[in-house]
């Protein structure tokens, strides 16, 4: 079971709300959504929580590329939301290779329809497998207050809850809970 929302920071201060995050497919559709919760390029936190096994925290600041902090790579790995939130980027390693099979040309000097070799996705080697423990940016929060360490020592059970306390918002996280 996944608990996800969304921390807006208002001038009032912050607001939360439960988004149904369904249909995103992409980090890129993640930070989207992201910004539509805020209007004025204040930063957004989207919390995503797996029942205790792992959380993950995506901060979005206006059209700036998203920062993300995943609490445990390998747990989340299993779940479709950690699909979207670890990239190779995120993991600090060289994207997989794309091999693009050469469209043959026909002897009068057309192309052939397409090739019936899809695109291949390299497997990464036994050595780049997904790290069990943190992965991201634990820094995320620190002008919020809470600082890299903190981040670190969150546990799944608990961590959104902290979090909430820390931003002073935690009654609003715990409406939409």
């Amino acid at each position: 079971m996944y608990f996800t929302a969304l921390l807006a920071r208002t001038e009032d201060g912050w607001e939360a709300s439960d988004t149904e995050l369904d249909d995103v497919e992409s980090l890129d559709e993640l930070a989207d959504l992201a910004r539509a919760a805020s209007p004025d390029d204040e930063p957004v936190l989207v919390c995503i929580e797996q029942e205790g096994a792992w959380f993950g925290i995506v901060r979005v600041d206006g059209e700036e590329d998203p920062r993300i902090f995943v609490s445990d790579a390998s747990r989340a790995m299993r779940s479709a939301w950690g699909e979207i939130l670890i990239s190779d980027e995120l993991l600090g390693r060289e994207p997989r290779a794309t091999v693009v099979p050469e469209e043959p040309e026909d002897l009068d000097g057309t192309e052939e329809g397409p090739s019936s070799e899809a695109l291949v996705e390299e497997d990464p080697p036994p050595h780049e497998t997904i790290p069990a423990g943190p992965v991201g940016d634990p820094e995320l929060m620190d002008d919020f207050g809470i600082e890299a360490r903190t981040v670190l020592t969150l546990t799944p059970e608990n961590a959104l809850g902290e979090i909430a306390d820390a931003l002073g918002c935690a009654e609003v996280l715990e409406a939409v809970r």
